[in-house]
């Protein structure tokens, strides 16, 4: 069915989703989308400790990825616009897909309290290093030497749905392994990795160029 009754359906389980109450009788589409962040959608993203963006190759071939993201790395600079921190990894898919067609989803999950999701789909911009705008944008978060460039997207859709089979899980701290990785190397050891693992993606696409390999 397209649409459910929340009575027969859901019953009083939608009013852990979204602080949603509905009258017994009245109908509910299964998932909410809207065209810009508003502040409830804001408080949601900020409280979140782990977030997922998605990114694709333009074309029937390529592979699609999907990469987590931690740390205090993601700000929400307006109703539609966000900006996230992209730091050293073995991959840059994000980086290579973002330039060939600019299109990016975020996932958004509650791990504690009410099931919430949310995604926001895009188009981003890869702002590297050097660029003029790098050093403002990089200060809107904590340092990382490890930083490799903001990543900054216009948000089009904002779609808000229920995890009811997503489990409870804890937050014990964030993982010190990548600024106790980068902290061990030199900024030539970084610049290295990164023409070695960052110069393009899996499928071939140009990612980090030769010239924006220093952080």
């Amino acid at each position: 069915m397209a649409r459910h009754r929340l009575a027969d359906a859901m019953g009083a389980d939608l009013d852990r989703c979204w602080g949603l109450t509905v009258a017994a009788g009245d109908t509910w589409p299964m998932g909410l989308a809207v065209a810009a962040i508003s502040d409830q959608h804001r408080a949601f993203i900020e409280a979140q400790h782990l977030f997922f963006v998605a990114t694709a190759p333009s074309g029937d071939d390529g592979h699609v990825n999907l990469s987590p993201k931690g740390y205090d790395t993601l700000v929400v600079r307006g109703p539609n616009e966000v900006a996230y921190l992209d730091l050293t990894g073995s991959g840059a898919e994000t980086i290579a897909h973002l330039r060939q067609n600019g299109r990016i989803t975020f996932l958004f999950c509650a791990f504690e309290g009410k099931p919430n999701l949310l995604r926001l789909h895009g188009h981003g911009q890869v702002v590297a290093p050097g660029e003029a705008e790098f050093i403002e944008l990089a200060g809107l978060f904590p340092s990382h030497r490890g930083a490799r460039a903001v990543i900054v997207v216009e948000v089009d859709r904002v779609s808000t749905s229920c995890g009811y089979s997503v489990p409870f899980m804890s937050f014990e701290g964030d993982r010190p392994t990548l600024d106790e990785w980068v902290a061990r190397k030199s900024e030539d050891d970084l610049v290295e990795y990164r023409a070695t693992k960052n110069a393009t993606s899996i499928d071939g696409l140009p990612s980090i160029g030769s010239d924006e390999l220093a952080g």
